[in-house]
């Protein structure tokens, strides 16, 4: 089916944005995408249908482009992997009012600066949020374990939370709805 795709991908906590951009270019990956603001609406019923289900339906917006994102229940693995169906759309504010219509509102949103690396089977991106630096492999199960074997890391390093579940366990979550960066 177009569109649809099996996600697999891991995040790896970093202590700064060069220590992750000097590991990740010494493994051997090469620059994809600069560095961006990515900023993230997950969309859910007033009951919560769809965290019940584990499913997420996500709207992404980065500048002018938006892409929007249904992804299955995560599946037994080492890795964080699901079914994911995404498409480009023109206008993110025009699909969160028809989204709206049908009753699926924000439930929670969050900002990330995103950078991309490719590296054999996986992108690699750096990903810096408000509660800290991530990098996230994305690929297959052996590029995973290769990238982040090249990075000196392994399966006892493997995140596999999404960045809410992150957000909330760091308590920053307690005291606010969203994880976005403070305005300057």
């Amino acid at each position: 089916m177009p569109g649809v795709n099996l996600e697999r991908e891991v995040k790896l906590g970093f202590d700064s944005v060069d220590e992750a951009r000097e590991a990740v270019l010494a493994a051997g990956a090469t620059p994809l995408r600069a560095r961006r603001l990515q900023e993230d609406a997950l969309l859910d019923t007033a009951d919560g249908c769809l965290r019940q289900r584990r499913c997420v339906l996500r709207i992404r917006t980065e500048g002018a482009m938006s892409r929007v994102a249904f992804k299955g229940p995560t599946q037994p693995s080492p890795f964080k992997t699901r079914e994911e169906i995404e498409t480009v759309v023109g206008d993110s504010a025009t699909l969160l009012q028809l989204f709206a219509e049908l009753g699926f509102t924000p439930s929670f949103r969050y900002q990330k600066y995103r950078e991309e690396f490719a590296r054999e089977d996986v992108i690699v991106a750096i990903d810096e949020t408000p509660v800290g630096v991530f990098v996230e492999i994305e690929g297959s199960a052996a590029g995973i374990d290769a990238m982040a074997a090249a990075l000196g890391r392994g399966p006892d390093d493997y995140i596999v939370q999404s960045y809410r579940t992150l957000f909330l366990a760091s308590g920053d979550g307690r005291d606010a709805r969203d994880m976005l960066f403070e305005e300057p």
